[in-house]
């Protein structure tokens, strides 16, 4: 008798789904805010699930988490103290702890399920909240942003999609809380989704942010388990431009992000920039 195989599948769209072959379950649960499962999956290792929809695995993490982080972290000069809203897998953070200048990072994590399942199961992910710079808050992050105006030189809005407690992130009213909450020279980047699959909300987002911000900027990377792969981040800044203004490397501990891939992220495909004018 043939084995039985076992496979997580992702519906993206009512059009789309991506499939991964899996070894064992290891985690399953209904948090306060979202269904949340761990697979060990045969091709991309150890896989976290929110609400059906693929968070992070232990494979592919390191793109998702370099850009989100790095590319910010290098457009400004001196960031000491930043925020990440969201990200409770510990990525994001693990790559701000990175940059010697900072002093804070300040994790705005609303279920802290996330936070506890990806120290059990995703050690490599969650190392920097050890990290005695690090601040964990389990709190709603829009509460936090509205709550803490001129206070940090970054912030990182690593969001799962715009539903359920995820939705208010992609708001203008967000975006102007994040202005408000940021020091006269400070500046953003969220996680906007794939130009193919979410071409309304990545137009949408990117003219929000372009009305609250000067400086406004959309640049790529490329996420395997993603919906096509091909994803989008977008930065609105008050006073830095990440590509006259990029800093030197400050870590050579990446395996994306280097100087020319800061640069040439900004060169973006010619369907994404007329998507952008809408």
């Amino acid at each position: 008798m043939v084995p039985a195989e076992l496979w997580f599948t992702e519906r993206q769209n009512d059009n789309l789904t991506i499939g991964l072959r899996i070894r064992k379950i290891l985690h399953s649960e209904q948090t306060e805010y979202q269904t949340l499962d761990v697979v060990e999956t045969v091709q991309y290792g150890n896989l976290l699930v929110l609400d059906g929809c693929v968070m992070t695995t232990d494979k592919d993490e390191f793109v998702y988490h370099e850009m989100i982080a790095h590319v910010p972290m290098h457009t400004h000069p001196n960031p000491k103290k930043v925020l990440v809203v969201g990200g409770g897998d510990g990525g994001a953070i693990r790559e701000v702890v990175k940059h010697p200048s900072v002093e804070k990072a300040v994790l705005a994590e609303i279920d802290e399920r996330v936070i506890e399942n990806a120290k059990r199961y995703f050690p490599q992910i969650a190392q920097g909240f050890s990290d005695p710079r690090v601040e964990i808050q389990v709190t709603d992050g829009i509460r936090h942003v509205q709550e803490h105006p001129g206070e940090y030189d970054v912030i990182l809005v690593d969001s799962t999609d715009p539903v359920g407690p995820a939705a208010g992130l992609f708001a203008r009213d967000f975006y102007q809380a994040v202005y408000n909450a940021l020091k006269e020279d400070g500046l953003f980047v969220a996680q906007t989704e794939s130009p193919f699959v979410n071409q309304d909300l990545v137009r949408g987002v990117f003219q929000d942010v372009k009305s609250v911000f000067p400086i406004t900027e959309l640049y790529l990377a490329y996420v395997p388990t993603y919906p096509t792969g091909m994803w989008s981040f977008t930065m609105g800044s008050k006073r830095y431009h990440p590509l006259r203004d990029r800093q030197p490397a400050r870590t050579a501990d990446t395996r994306y992000y280097t100087e020319a891939v800061h640069e040439a992220a900004f060169t973006l495909p010619r369907f994404v920039e007329e998507l952008l004018k809408g």
